[in-house]
């Protein structure tokens, strides 16, 4: 059993819990700001080693996140639809004045590490401003971390069947494993808050929503792999011991945002 990922856990995960309880939204905004800020560093330093991202405009993205409850809710849509069209025009910018030493590949691998980690974490911020938010976002929480402990756990004790070579030591009775706790861990969650909170919350469909977040949860995780694969690098960094880097601990947090922010509006 690894401890330091265990130590790791137990610290990060009541530290990260007060500032979502207790922290403003202001807070909260900045919180995600530098959290993006780590995940594109670690992103562009191991794409580093394939081509040449344009490391300045990532960072720029971030630091937009620590201002978005300044923007007038009925705005936001409109300023992020801008915003992408404006960054991929500022990225051939860079490839027609630097005579093509920056090429379509690298813009191209930078637009992505925008959208895939600053486009996908501002769902949270985002959702935490919504009616509910700070409750409803413990939903991806659990969703992600949920699934992780129980994966895990179970994959160490029961994992016969490798998953893909993609990710060598996830087992399919691992991830099977996963998403069932996650289920247990919103099904926990949703009765505290139709008991506490007065929440009405439907267990049917919460239950559906918990195993769709789980497995898109799962998708992210083997996601950050492919990346971690074509590098040939094992953790994105060693920033969370046991954990790897800020990008390993929030590789399937981020790929559950945009899609609890949806699913979790059906409830």
């Amino acid at each position: 059993m690894n401890m330091k990922r265990i130590i790791t856990a137990l610290i990060g995960f009541p530290v990260v819990a007060c500032i979502l309880i207790f922290g403003n939204k202001y807070v909260i905004d900045v919180l995600f700001a530098i959290t993006a800020a780590c995940a594109i560093y670690e992103y562009n330093n191991a794409l580093k080693l394939k081509s040449r991202p344009v490391i300045w405009i990532g960072y720029f993205a971030c630091a937009l996140m620590a201002f978005i409850h300044i923007i007038p809710t009925e705005y936001l849509v409109n300023i992020i639809g801008i915003l992408i069209p404006t960054t991929i025009l500022i990225l051939f910018l860079h490839v027609i004045i630097s005579n093509m030493k920056i090429n379509i590949v690298d813009i191209a691998l930078t637009l992505f590490g925008i959208c895939y980690i600053v486009i996908f974490l501002l769902f949270i911020p985002t959702l935490m401003g919504r009616e509910n938010g700070k409750l409803l976002v413990w939903y991806i929480i659990f969703a992600a971390w949920g699934t992780d402990v129980f994966a895990y756990f179970v994959g160490r004790k029961f994992g016969k069947h490798k998953f893909s070579p993609i990710s060598p030591k996830k087992s399919i009775e691992g991830c099977i494993g996963g998403a069932l706790g996650s289920l247990v861990f919103i099904i926990s969650y949703t009765i505290f808050l139709n008991n506490i909170y007065g929440m009405n919350i439907n267990y049917i469909l919460i239950g559906v929503i918990g195993i769709v977040l789980s497995i898109i949860g799962q998708v992210g995780d083997f996601s950050a792999s492919t990346i971690k694969r074509y590098v040939g690098i094992k953790d994105f960094s060693n920033l969370f011991p046991g954990h790897g880097g800020m990008l390993d601990r929030i590789d399937s947090v981020i790929f559950i945002a945009p899609f609890a922010y949806f699913l979790l509006m059906l409830i």
